[in-house]
């Protein structure tokens, strides 16, 4: 099952599908090739501000983005897939969803990916490790991506090629403004690596920087698949260490937390309170939760609970969730 910039796989298994089901590698790496010119291309808008045409020479610029999303979405990816070949369970190579990088809009140049298990997840221990394998491996990549574009922040000069007016007093009070919101790892290496006086881009500025642009696009998309929900990751993995009917019981918790936070950043932005509570973003995302990949989990049979370790490692995932978590990932600021 696929989500707008998510990733998740799919556990529900019936034996006639699984038949039907073949092996199709031209078309796996064909959506990869799609994808890379996809996100290529949309480096390049990020990067330079230029809605294009490009020149070859034009879209090398593009390069760092499209190898390091691809790359941290195949670490996410390849951590649920490696994980479900451990046990045994049939899964796809993942399925790399691209998205037309629309000038002047705000996408990504893709939509994440998904892989597919085609066999039943019969143990919680096997749905744990499938679930929990992806965020992990996802979220080390990004600590690695983050750690290297912080220590590799060029000069303001990098910033005033892209917009000469960068140091203006007028600059952005006309245009509508896009902010990246912060979180608690985010700001913590900030702190670490930035030093007292050294020039560091405002997080309104962060996308034109390929390394830190992907690495805190990572962490909205693990925080958003760890949210535990349904078949989202989260949602695996809250499963297995709680059971059905706790699992539900956070579900809904989780969802009604989203709506209502959702509905407090539409009404602040409609009215234009400038309040800065919430995040419209999140309605969208918790109708997607509620009607498409839906609040309960399908059952598994093994009522066996997860070793100590394994509980140890999820309790360690929700905290993945809490620091790459931000309430406001998204912040459009009308001019004036």
């Amino acid at each position: 099952m696929a989500e707008p910039y998510g990733d998740s796989y799919q556990s529900t298994y019936s034996t006639n599908r699984a038949k039907v089901f073949k092996e199709r590698p031209w078309l796996h790496l064909s959506l990869f090739v799609i994808t890379f010119i996809t996100t290529t291309i949309a480096g390049v808008q990020w990067t330079s501000a230029n809605p294009g045409p490009y020149t070859l020479e034009e879209l090398l610029i593009g390069l760092p983005y499209s190898i390091s999303i691809l790359m941290m979405i195949s670490f996410h990816e390849f951590g649920h897939y490696f994980a479900a070949k451990f046990h045994k369970v049939k899964a796809t190579l993942p399925f790399y969803i691209p998205f037309p990088p629309i000038p002047y809009f705000i996408n990504f140049g893709t939509m994440g990916a998904v892989i597919r298990t085609r066999s039943r997840i019969f143990t919680k221990q096997a749905l744990f490790d499938i679930g929990v394998a992806g965020p992990i491996a996802g979220f080390i990549f990004c600590i690695a991506i983050l750690v290297y574009g912080f220590v590799n922040v060029p000069g303001i000069e990098y910033l005033t090629n892209i917009h000469p007016d960068y140091l203006s007093p007028e600059y952005g009070k006309t245009g509508l403004a896009l902010t990246f919101g912060d979180s608690l790892l985010f700001s913590f290496l900030r702190w670490i690596f930035v030093e007292p006086g050294q020039f560091f881009p405002p997080m309104s500025e962060i996308y034109h920087y390929p390394y830190l642009c992907v690495g805190w696009f990572g962490l909205f998309i693990t925080s958003m698949n760890m949210i535990p929900v349904g078949q989202l990751d989260g949602g695996h993995i809250s499963y297995s260490m709680f059971g059905e009917q706790n699992h539900y019981k956070i579900s809904v918790i989780a969802f009604i937390a989203m709506f209502i936070f959702g509905i407090a950043g539409f009404i602040d932005g409609l009215m234009e309170f400038n309040y800065g509570i919430g995040w419209s973003g999140w309605l969208f995302w918790a109708l997607i939760l509620y009607f498409v990949i839906k609040l309960k989990h399908p059952p598994v049979p093994d009522q066996n609970e997860l070793s100590p370790g394994r509980r140890l490692i999820g309790y360690f995932s929700f905290i993945i969730f809490i620091i790459s978590f931000s309430p406001m990932p998204i912040i459009l600021t009308l001019p004036g």
